[in-house]
């Protein structure tokens, strides 16, 4: 305990003040990934409509599509995977608590009928979101551990439908350039998605499934994830043409996406998983950089 709470003084805090089991339900949604998704939804609201966004639109649909929606999503994905190793926005996981599949159920449910107070293009893209969230994870379907199909709906769901939601809540119609724009981000989780299971595969392979990842290996999974961040800087490229803007300012989000893939090209053979899940944060940084590189570039 004492070698927990010193790696973990934050979630020891609130253990104490909420109890284990709370915490546990808690922690299963992941709230460190929440600013991850926050910037992603939101770039969408600033290139329609500029700054400020719309406070109460925005702070519900923050709420129905970050916080239930992607919090649901994460913690039914627990509930069935049930992972004693780190995952993604999680160290040390606790064990799932008995209820996490109708707890996130629930969530799924009010973020599926909340997004109806929203704009309508709003409401179908997160609903559509709801649906694959469910489809992902829980039986029979579960094409998180059907290769390709796991790709396919992260690509779509937090690539592109993210920040197409977050221009939907505005109520807009969509532009040429954030429909680019929203394209090359469903090509570019295609580069983060490998990244996110390279260290989990020994888990996987012992639970059945069939990752991308474990059917391609991971040299060609990291051959894939660079020829999709160069396919998506050129889907970019089309966003910036479209508004009659230069370019350039991608050159800063293509350069952090080489700077993660070639060194993990070159050297992933003597990587531990534990680097290999290091090496997933820096992909994380990598797409940071790639918003904040669109933001300017097509500022409305």
């Amino acid at each position: 305990m004492t070698g927990e709470a010193s790696r973990f003084p934050i979630r020891t805090f609130l253990q104490r003040l909420i109890g284990a089991e709370a915490l546990a339900y808690l922690l299963h949604l992941r709230p460190l990934e929440w600013p991850i998704m926050t910037a992603h939804f939101l770039l969408g609201t600033l290139l329609a409509a500029g700054w400020p966004p719309s406070v109460e639109p925005a702070l519900l649909g923050w709420l129905v599509f970050v916080v239930l929606l992607n919090g649901g999503t994460l913690a039914i994905n627990s509930a069935f995977d049930r992972d004693e190793g780190d995952i993604g926005y999680l160290k040390a996981p606790p064990k799932p608590p008995a209820h996490l599949f109708a707890f996130a159920t629930v969530l799924l449910v009010a973020s599926a009928l909340g997004g109806f107070l929203l704009p309508r293009a709003f409401a179908l893209l997160n609903l559509a979101c709801v649906a694959m969230s469910w489809l992902y994870s829980v039986p029979p379907a579960r094409l998180k551990a059907r290769a390709g199909w796991d790709l396919l709906i992260n690509c779509l769901g937090f690539g592109l439908f993210t920040p197409l939601a977050g221009w939907a809540l505005t109520g807009r119609p969509f532009a040429a350039g954030i429909l680019w724009a929203s394209l090359g981000f469903a090509l570019l989780f295609a580069s983060l998605y490998p990244m996110t299971q390279i260290y989990q595969v020994a888990e996987d392979t012992a639970r059945g499934d069939r990752t991308l990842v474990i059917r391609l290996g991971v040299g060609h999974s990291l051959v894939l994830a660079l020829g999709a961040a160069l396919a998506a800087h050129g889907l970019f490229a089309c966003a910036a043409f479209s508004r009659n803007r230069h370019p350039v300012f991608l050159l800063p989000s293509l350069i952090a996406w080489l700077g993660v893939l070639l060194p993990w090209l070159a050297g992933w053979r003597e990587w531990t998983d534990r680097r290999h899940e290091t090496g997933m944060y820096w992909g994380l940084a990598a797409w940071a950089v790639t918003d904040i590189s669109l933001l300017i570039l097509l500022w409305p």
